[in-house]
């Protein structure tokens, strides 16, 4: 809250500060003689007459009508991390998008328009880094027909919460009607300690997701284009882990019985400094008994190995299991990623995750 010389709180944001990060403070109910607050820290994302709009860090626009304002500052454009390894968010917008990566894509300016016939938002959205060189309005005109074109739906992928995110692309699409439908979290940790934990024995590595690893992941009935993603295979290339793109490795724990799928499994994506970790899935009768743990220490020596010194990884808001997993293995929260879907009649088509 900002103080000035007489002591009294103080208003001191205006609408140049349009896209800044701010810190406000506001009555719970302007008609309360309580005086009861609530704070809201976010970026800045819209001003006008009556009200303004703070895009929090999770995503959420949270409206405030001016008469209700207590007191406003600008306050640093991020929080300064307390542990793990120093990134931009370009930085890991880069790596996560190559560790996923569509059949095709095209650009528009600084857009990259993704599509892998519907296999997941993630490669079937636009990443928009930087400017799409038209007008937003003719941008959006632009993804929807490109995805029109592939019987897709037209999505866009949005980040929160960090220096160099994308609050304001979120507000002015929420503006245009487009809906959010699934919000995530980019994790970040140092390497090493994970693979210090101990020694993950039972662990197979192998570059390709053979049909034991296919057994325990999530989505059933695989196409070949899933495994074209899941395997990292250039559309060009068509080889796993070739020097195409980022190397890709699988993990596995046998079951305990022979002819049942496997008690574990993971997927690591090394590129440069960065190892990505997913599909960390465990059978339910077998959890917490380590076998999470044992699949990202083998991975993590792996891609130790391999030049890696860093870890990211993506985890559901809803998930606290993987999240309380997480925290112990030393990652923490860098920033969250939005799916905002056009609005109805831009194409068909539905996806079961991120």
């Amino acid at each position: 809250m900002e103080i000035s010389a007489t002591g009294r709180p103080e208003v001191r944001i205006t609408a140049a500060d349009v896209g800044k990060r701010v810190s406000v403070r506001r009555l719970t109910d302007p008609g309360d003689t309580g005086g009861k607050f609530t704070d809201t820290v976010g970026v800045l994302t819209s001003w006008d007459d009556t009200v303004l709009m703070i895009t929090r860090r999770d995503g959420e626009i949270v409206r405030i009508t001016r008469s209700a304002l207590v007191a406003g500052k600008v306050v640093p454009a991020a929080p300064a991390r307390r542990r793990g390894p120093a990134a931009s968010y370009e930085e890991l917008a880069g790596v996560t998008a190559r560790a996923w990566r569509p059949l095709e894509s095209a650009r528009l300016g600084g857009w990259e328009l993704r599509a892998a016939a519907g296999f997941t938002r993630r490669a079937n959205s636009v990443l928009p880094l930087g400017d799409p060189g038209l007008p937003l309005d003719e941008a959006l005109t632009e993804v929807r027909r490109w995805y029109e074109e592939r019987g897709l739906p037209a999505y866009v992928q949005t980040a929160t919460g960090a220096e160099g995110t994308q609050e304001l692309l979120c507000a002015e699409l929420e503006r245009r009607g487009w809906v959010r439908e699934v919000s995530a979290e980019v994790w970040t940790g140092a390497l090493a300690p994970l693979a210090d934990l101990g020694e993950p024995s039972g662990v197979v590595l192998s570059r390709a997701a053979g049909e034991a690893w296919l057994a325990r992941y999530q989505r059933k009935g695989v196409s070949d284009v899933a495994l074209t993603v899941l395997e990292g295979r250039s559309p060009r290339s068509g080889d796993a882990g070739s020097g195409a793109g980022p190397s890709v490795w699988f993990a596995t724990v046998a079951g305990e019985r022979a002819q049942e799928p496997p008690a574990a499994i993971g997927r690591c994506v090394v590129d440069g400094r960065w190892a990505g970790f997913a599909a960390v899935e465990v059978d339910p009768a077998l959890r917490r008994r380590g076998l999470a743990t044992a699949v990202m220490t083998a991975l993590a020596r792996r891609a130790l190995d391999e030049g890696a010194s860093a870890a990211w990884l993506q985890v559901e808001t809803d998930n606290a299991g993987a999240r309380a997993l997480y925290e112990r293995l030393g990652f923490a929260a860098h920033h969250a990623y939005h799916h905002y879907r056009a609005p109805a009649g831009s194409g068909d088509g539905r996806y079961g995750s991120p």
